[in-house]
């Protein structure tokens, strides 16, 4: 094989060919691949790339061996390993080397092979700063850097659009939502709260990652002995097996790594903080209170931990760039995969339990346009025609276009929540109608923190194995008594919500402090309850995120949730439905309904909650309906 691959590459240079118009490299092999990158590349490997400070961040840099002049580059940067690229990375850098781009991969500070302390999103203002200065210093730059990466490899880019850096031309971040901070109505800080509640993802990532004690070599080596060193210790490490599902139990929750013989560290520091703490602003996340200056090619999905504060990023971008350049060319893509398999899209695809057609969508074709217009210059390569936001669309199953997120066509509409007093499960009476109440009416429920709501599906990530993203059957979590059940009448006509969808809630209780959860459901005629997004509210942070306001018992308060993000065509004969309750665990850490910390508490009451439904006090979901 090594021998017909070396023959191909030889044949293709000879006859002046150029290897991306001959090859399609998705089905070469491992080793394959590493035949045509040694025909092909110019390789440096473990190469100290200096920061201000004088940390070297160890870098891999690939370049066109036989380029006639400067070449644009096309960095990754990221906090994984990467010390042997894996196929899907080797098929990267030769399908970039092949079309005349550098590809450089580089791993932050304080991983792996790079020096320094590792903090999150890896100091994205300076040390990308620094990074970029030094790429577009380099003999064999044309001063055009192009910065790409899925989850935390593209996070960091947040950060140094903000810098605007003159040789950050372009950016294609996907599935960035840790990277921001604040943007909108969305306080998340990088995917730590839902609505001031705590994700639990990063509790188990942090384990993983944030090692205090990882392995390093001595400083001053040299590029070649770094390299061999790395064919025989990749500095990686090998922590201990973790049982999370029954883990992710223990309280207090600050606890949970620390008594497991884990040493203090970022989870210890975070897990104290508020979603108004100020430490959320001293790091490497993104808020909307800063500039945004590069074009962006941004990659989201429906079933990810973030959808809503990714799709308000990109709109961000679009209205506050720092130029009419930038603002005009932001286009984003949204599609109903998980977190970061963008590259499973295709015939036949299916979420959990739905199976959603042919999701096909040409993204290596649409990224190497964007590259070629932002980092070669070709105006002709990327279709002026391209909509700025594509997105797929569940149930009936196709792409789309338009001009703006939410698209221009969609208008909100309110769906009510009604009862006669007993939306309590699946079997209960609730419903869902466009009619606002007119009289009285609520819902009760007894929340016990100690026995929470089941986590099944919905939009998640990097958990660890407790929750599978993607759109599951809800049934056997409607069959609980603390779980109210809204479901609208089968439907005439299809109808389609794109958009943000919003949820306001009235509610009272006999706790100081407890959640509310909100789920949206598509049910299917045969009665499978697909989820398609859900949403979290602590009832503290009600009147901001800034203020912690407890419950009076017998009180009627307003919660106005934090909003869910999706493109659903509820299909003729479908119903709508909206699931209430207090939980969502283990997606979402518990409120203990005490009034307290939650963190650094182990004790738990049960809350009595009830959901109000009346004419003066009305319960509904804002749905962007699509005409």
């Amino acid at each position: 094989m090594r021998k017909i691959t070396s023959l191909i590459i030889t044949l293709i240079i000879l006859l002046g060919i150029s290897p991306v118009l001959a090859q399609d490299y998705s089905k070469y092999s491992e080793d394959a691949l590493k035949d045509i990158l040694k025909e092909i590349a110019v390789v440096e490997t473990k190469v100290l790339i200096p920061m201000r400070d004088g940390v070297g961040l160890s870098s891999d840099i690939y370049r066109p061996k036989d380029s006639k002049g400067a070449v644009p580059t096309i960095f990754v940067r990221t906090p994984y390993n990467m010390n042997t690229p894996n196929v899907r990375t080797l098929r990267s850098i030769v399908d970039a080397v092949s079309r005349g781009y550098a590809y450089i991969l580089q791993n932050e500070r304080g991983r792996y092979f790079s020096e320094g302390k590792f903090e999150i999103l890896g100091y994205p203002r300076t040390d990308g700063f620094d990074a970029l200065d030094w790429i577009s210093s380099q003999g064999w730059s044309n001063n055009k850097v192009g910065t790409i990466g899925c989850s935390s490899t593209a996070e960091w880019q947040h950060g140094l659009a903000a810098m605007n850096h003159p040789a950050h031309a372009a950016m294609i971040p996907q599935a960035s939502g840790a990277g921001i901070g604040r943007v909108g109505e969305f306080w998340e800080h990088g995917n730590w709260y839902t609505g001031g509640v705590q994700r639990i993802l990063f509790f188990i990532w942090l384990y993983g990652v944030d090692n205090p004690q990882r392995a390093q070599i001595p400083e001053g080596l040299s590029p070649e002995l770094r390299t061999q060193i790395s064919k025989y210790n990749d500095l990686s490490t090998n922590k201990p097996s973790v049982d999370w599902e029954t883990r992710i139990n223990h309280l207090p929750i600050q606890d949970l790594l620390t008594s497991m013989g884990e040493p203090e560290g970022t989870f210890e520091e975070f897990v104290s903080r508020t979603p108004a703490s100020e430490g959320w602003y001293e790091g490497g996340l993104y808020h909307d209170n800063e500039p945004w200056g590069v074009p962006g090619l941004w990659f989201n999905s429906w079933y990810d931990v973030s959808i809503g504060p990714n799709m308000a990023l990109f709109n961000h971008a679009r209205e506050n760039g720092m130029d009419a350049e930038v603002r005009d060319n932001q286009y984003v893509v949204a599609a109903p995969n998980n977190h970061c398999q963008f590259a499973g899209l295709g015939p036949e695809f299916v979420s959990g339990d739905r199976d959603l057609g042919d999701t096909t969508f040409d993204d290596q074709g649409l990224i190497w346009s964007w590259w070629d217009k932002w980092l070669k210059g070709d105006e002709e390569a990327f279709d002026p025609k391209t909509p700025h936001v594509q997105y797929f669309t569940m149930g009936s199953n196709k792409w789309q276009g338009d001009e703006q997120w939410p698209p221009v066509a969609a208008e909100e509409v309110k769906m009510y929540l009604t009862s006669n007093g007993n939306a309590n499960s699946l079997y209960g009476d609730g419903s869902l109608s466009f009619d606002a109440p007119t009289g009285d009416g609520s819902d009760s429920y007894n929340y016990d923190p100690m026995i929470p709501v089941k986590t099944i599906g919905g939009g998640d990530c990097c958990n660890g194995g407790i929750v599978t993203a993607g759109s599951f059957d809800q049934r056997t979590i409607e069959a609980r008594q603390d779980v109210l059940v809204y479901t609208s009448d089968p439907l005439d006509e299809a109808i389609e919500v794109t958009g943000f969808v919003d949820a306001v809630l009235h509610v009272s209780s006999d706790a100081k402090d407890t959640d509310f959860a909100v789920k949206l459901v598509d049910v299917a005629p045969d009665g499978t309850a697909y989820i398609i997004d859900d949403t979290i509210f602590r009832a503290r942070y009600r009147e901001g995120y800034d203020k912690k306001v407890l419950m009076d018992e017998g009180e009627i308060y307003e919660i106005d949730m934090t909003p869910m993000t999706t493109s659903i065509e509820f299909q003729k004969g479908h119903r709508i439905r909206v699931e209430v309750t207090s939980s969502n665990f283990p997606k979402f850490a518990r409120n203990l309904n005490t009034g307290g910390n939650n963190y650094d508490e182990k004790d738990g009451v049960v809350a009595h909650n009830t959901i109000h439904l009346s004419k003066e006090h009305p319960s509904y979901v804002v749905l962007p309906i699509v005409k």
